[in-house]
């Protein structure tokens, strides 16, 4: 794994840092890194939550270094986008819950980072914004793909298109991040709602994740029967017996993330 990234595992959440000062910017070895951690953690069935964070105030991550895309090879070129898109898919399709702890600037890849986890927390100071077109680039990290789902088409465009930097209080207004914290506090908020997470059952918040992302890619009237479908399926599962057993019993549940 790359350096670039720091894993910590903290019972059930396992936390990765972006380790790239100052600004935390991504290289093709640390996004393929990412996707190799986030991999990891799927088969891992003692781990249910997921943060991203960073430990600079300044920046939680300014996206690629520009200076890598200053030449004339396409294939280069593809490589390195290939590697945000197939890091940044790894992230969206984590099996748990995953949360950005988002200091200081998410910018271009940065955002994008963010925009792959279930859940964005911003401290006060953070900044969020999309300028690639500004340098003659467009976000190729999903970025065109996750933000107007996420806030809708109008205020995508508007930081997509117009280039638009959007602070902490905006964001949240807009529906980017779910709540904004003083400076220092994001990765404590992550950890509060981490442990959230260990009171449901993994299996079905697994379930219930990929009913909700397939909603993105299918007409509503098959996600009702979708719905249907995996419901049942729970109960080929040891989750959904000792989550109804637990409660039936007035005690906590000891999940087995199968």
């Amino acid at each position: 794994m790359s350096e670039l990234l720091k894993l910590e595992k903290r019972g059930h959440t396992a936390i990765i840092t972006l380790n790239n000062p100052p600004a935390n910017t991504w290289t093709p070895e640390s996004l393929n890194a990412l996707k190799e951690l986030v991999e990891e953690l799927n088969t891992d069935k003692e781990n249910y939550a997921l943060i991203i964070a960073s430990e600079s105030e300044k920046f939680f991550s300014a996206g690629a270094d520009l200076s890598r895309f200053n030449h004339d090879d396409k294939a280069q070129a593809f490589e390195f986008i290939n590697a945000f898109g197939s890091a940044f898919e790894a992230l969206s399709q984590y099996e748990g819950v995953s949360i950005a702890a988002i200091t200081g600037f998410a910018m271009g890849g940065g955002l994008e980072t963010a925009l792959s986890c279930d859940i964005r927390i911003a401290e006060e100071q953070a900044q969020m914004a999309l300028p690639e077109c500004t340098v003659g680039l467009l976000p190729g990290g999903l970025g065109t793909q996750q933000l107007p789902w996420l806030i809708g088409e109008g205020w995508a465009k508007r930081m997509i298109l117009l280039g638009e930097r959007i602070k902490a209080p905006k964001a949240e207004q807009i529906g980017l991040v779910q709540e904004v914290v003083p400076t220092g506090k994001a990765l404590e908020k992550a950890l509060e709602l981490a442990a959230k997470v260990e009171g449901q059952s993994p299996t079905s918040v697994r379930f219930c994740k990929q009913l909700s992302m397939s909603a993105r890619e299918r007409p509503l009237s098959s996600g009702f029967t979708l719905e249907r479908e995996m419901f049942v399926k729970l109960w080929d599962t040891q989750d959904q017996k000792e989550g109804v057993n637990a409660f039936l019993e007035k005690r906590k549940p000891e999940w087995k993330n199968a």
